[in-house]
Formats: C-alpha cells, sequence, structure tokens
C-alpha cells in the first residue's frame, strides 16, 4: 500500500504541476501576472497575520479591483486573519492591475513595509518586472474630495461615466497660443503692463503626502496638478518655483522668502499656487496645521510687498473650503438669467496729500476651486476638476482674453461638470468655483509678446 502510494506521487505531482502551468499561462493572458501571484504566495502567511484591511478594501474598491459583493463578502468572515485570508485568495482573480492595485494601496494605507517586502520578492523572482509607478494604467478615474473631517472621508465610486474635460485618461499635453501684434496693439492701453522677460515669478505649492492628528489623506491626483500648473506658467513666459510637502511653518515661512525676492522688482506680476487639503479660510501643512489664507495675501500686499505695487498678483486655491457637497438641483423650465454684482464707490475726500496713497490691499485676484463652506473635487488620476479647467482655458485663451474674463470660462466648465456614484447621495454631486478680484485693470497674459 505504502509503495503504491509513493509511485503515484510523482505522476500526481505532474498532473498538478501541469495543471498549475496551464492556470499560469492563462493568467498571464488575462489575469494577474505570475510574478505577482508567486510574490503574494511567498508571503501569504505574513500578509495574513499583518494585513490591516478597513481601509485597504476602500482603496482596492475605488480603484474596481474588488465589487461591494466581494467586500461584504470579506467583512462577513469572523477575525481578521479569516478576512485576509480571503483578500488573498481574491486578490490573483482580479487582473492584470490588481498587484500594482494593492500595493499602492499599501502604500496609501500606510502598511508600506508589507510593499516592501512584495517588491523585494518579486525583484529575487527570474522575470524581473519594472518598478511600479502611482500613475498605474487603470482606464477608470476616481474622484475623491479634497479634504474632510475623518469622520466624513468617504469616497465616490468609480467613475465610469464621469464628463471629462478632455476625452482622455489623463491630462493633454499643453500648448499656449500665442498673442497676435495687432490683438497686444489693441489691448494693451487699457490693461497691467505685462512685457517683462519673464513676465513674472510663479510659485507652486503643492501638498500631498499628510502627517499629523487630522490623519489628512493622501492626494492622489496631486502630482498631476502640479505638474500640469508648472508646464503652463513655463509657457506663459513664467519663471517657476516649486515648494513639495511642507508644514504650515515653512508654507508661512517660504511664502515671505518668495515675496521678498528681489526679482520681483523688475517683473510684471506674479502667481501663487497652492494645492493641498483646506478648511473655509485656510490650507493645511503636511503636519495638519492651518496656513491662514489671509495671511498668504498679507505676505504680498503693498505694505509687506512693495516691489509688488500696481502689479497684479494672481492666486489660485485648490483646497476645500468646508465639507459639504454641493448635490446640485433639477433646473426649472425657462432661460436662465444671470446677473452681474453691482459696484458702489466712495470719494475718499479731499486730494491734500503730497504723496499717492494705496490701499493696503489692491491688484489682486483670486480664484478659488469652490465655494465657501464646499468641498472640492479632485480625480485621482487626471488631477483636480478646477486646475483641468483652469489650465485648458488658459492655454487656449490667454492669446486674447483677460484673467478675469478666463476664470468666469472656468466657472462655466466647472457648473458643467458633475460625479458619477449610482447608488450613493453623491450621485451627480457638483461643485462651483468663484474668483475675488480687485484688479484695477485688465489683466492680459499676452503670451508671446513681444516675440523673441
Amino acid at each position: 500500500m505504502t509503495s503504491r502510494m509513493a509511485g503515484s506521487r510523482p505522476a500526481l505531482q505532474r498532473k498538478e504541476q501541469m495543471t498549475a502551468d496551464r492556470r499560469r499561462s492563462t493568467l498571464g493572458v488575462c489575469g494577474m501576472h505570475p510574478d505577482h501571484q508567486e510574490a503574494l504566495k511567498k508571503n501569504r502567511v505574513v500578509l495574513a497575520k499583518q494585513l490591516l484591511l478597513s481601509e485597504l478594501l476602500e482603496h482596492l474598491l475605488e480603484k474596481d479591483i474588488i465589487t461591494l459583493e466581494m467586500r461584504e463578502h470579506i467583512q462577513a468572515k469572523v477575525g481578521s486573519f479569516s478576512q485576509n485570508v480571503e483578500l488573498l485568495n481574491l486578490l490573483p482573480k482580479r487582473g492584470p492591475q490588481a498587484f500594482d492595485a494593492f500595493c499602492v494601496a499599501l502604500r496609501e494605507t500606510k502598511q508600506g513595509h508589507l510593499e516592501d517586502l512584495l517588491l523585494s520578492t518579486l525583484s529575487g523572482l527570474q522575470h524581473v518586472l519594472p518598478p511600479l509607478s502611482c500613475d498605474y494604467d487603470l482606464s477608470l478615474s476616481f474622484p475623491v474630495y479634497e479634504s474632510c473631517p475623518p469622520h466624513k472621508q468617504l469616497r465616490l465610486c468609480t467613475d465610469t461615466a464621469e464628463h471629462p474635460l478632455d476625452n482622455g485618461d489623463g491630462p493633454p499635453c499643453l500648448q499656449v497660443k500665442l498673442c497676435t501684434p495687432e490683438f497686444y496693439q489693441t489691448h494693451y492701453q487699457l490693461a497691467y503692463r505685462l512685457l517683462s522677460r519673464p513676465r513674472g515669478l510663479a510659485l507652486v505649492l503643492s501638498n500631498m503626502h499628510f502627517t499629523g492628528e487630522k490623519d489628512l489623506e493622501f492626494r492622489s491626483g496631486g502630482d498631476v496638478d502640479h505638474s500640469a500648473l508648472v508646464t503652463l506658467f513655463k509657457l506663459l513666459g513664467y519663471e517657476v518655483h516649486v515648494l513639495l510637502d511642507q508644514t504650515a511653518q515653512e508654507m508661512q515661512e517660504k511664502l515671505q522668502n518668495f515675496a521678498q525676492l528681489p526679482a520681483h522688482r523688475v517683473t510684471d506680476s506674479c502667481i501663487v499656487a497652492l494645492l493641498s487639503h483646506g478648511v473655509e479660510g485656510g490650507v493645511y501643512g503636511v503636519d495638519g496645521k492651518v496656513l491662514q489664507l489671509q495671511e498668504v495675501f498679507r505676505l504680498f500686499d503693498n505694505a509687506n510687498c512693495p516691489s509688488l505695487q500696481n502689479k497684479p498678483k494672481m492666486f489660485f486655491i485648490q483646497a476645500c473650503r468646508g465639507d459639504e457637497t454641493d448635490r446640485g438641483v433639477d433646473q426649472q423650465d425657462g432661460r436662465s438669467h444671470g446677473r452681474s454684482p453691482g459696484c458702489e464707490e466712495r470719494d475718499a475726500g479731499g486730494r491734500e496729500l503730497l504723496k499717492v496713497r494705496l490701499p493696503t490691499r489692491s491688484d489682486m485676484i483670486c480664484g478659488y476651486a469652490c465655494l465657501k463652506g464646499a468641498a472640492a473635487m479632485r480625480n485621482t488620476k487626471r488631477g483636480s476638476w478646477y486646475i483641468e479647467a483652469l489650465t485648458q482655458v488658459f492655454s487656449q485663451r490667454a492669446c486674447d482674453m483677460h484673467v478675469a474674463d478666463m476664470l468666469v470660462k472656468v466657472n462655466g466648465l466647472i457648473k458643467e461638470r458633475e460625479g458619477y456614484a449610482p447608488g450613493t447621495e453623491f450621485h451627480r454631486c457638483k461643485e462651483m468655483s468663484e474668483y475675488c478680484s480687485t484688479l484695477c485693470r485688465h489683466l492680459y497674459l499676452f503670451p508671446g509678446h513681444p516675440p523673441t
């Protein structure tokens, strides 16, 4: 009996090996890559013991790696070990992108040591794959909030039918249309002077990785916004400065240093773009502390930044200003009517002063991604709705439209866009951008003029 069983083992092992080879061949075409499966298998016990699933499952659900039914099936298991085993059983069946998405989810849920373990195992296998990238190739895009308190950090479902501002999965290749000499000649007299080379200094500050007690999430897609703005401002003729992942105090100090740069004296304008989580009136540093926007504006006002007196200063804020989601309303029958807000002027009084006086703050325009109290939307693949619209409009219309009118165009694009999350209260959610201005002349950027 024993000898017969021993003799049958090689045949059984060969049969199992052939079955495994056929399965591996099939998965190599339509499932997880064999080396990815092997990396999961070699670390199965460690993963089953150490995985923390609560937030991880939401990341995998968002990326369409698992379904709602799968999540419920996993959570129905008794004990974390059994739940982890169930996920590990599912992952190899969830397509060629599942391993990459799983690694990214580990990183974003502060389980990077497990990602490192998998990648180390992968590098030791025979077929070494290229390094993983955050921007893995998925055809779906995912909208998330710029900021919510921990108890309201809700994510929208996979965004399969969201209306894109371009017709692709990623940001378009930016090209700025140039201003014609004829347009410049007919518009420069009523506009701010904008002829210096460079046009001015631009600062793009992008916070993506957060620590601290606020438990603010990684701003997936923020790198798309950052790259798009840097490219846009360079094409518009600006010298671009970049700051990444700054605490609130570092933001304040480095913004102050930027405002005091001597180059402002010989350039004609300035741009500051802040990309972060936010609250009404402020933006978060990566330490979870808030820098008040009024402090930012103060650093560039006429009292604190005399080098930029009478020069236009542009601010763009991509951050939440609250946590309320705009559900939108159904438009009623009939033509919509727009009103322009009135403006009341007040006589400044006598003219006995010898020196020209300036208000403390003037010649500024600030674009906000959303209204007061509202959440701003960001697509994890294409970047935020607002920055995408901003770069599209400025690249196409800076040649023949001033900044305030371009921001109206941006408002129009944002107004038309909506989220897609069937079955949730966030389905067809909306966003509305706005801007405020103390500009005193038209602000044309005159790209390409005068010709070099």
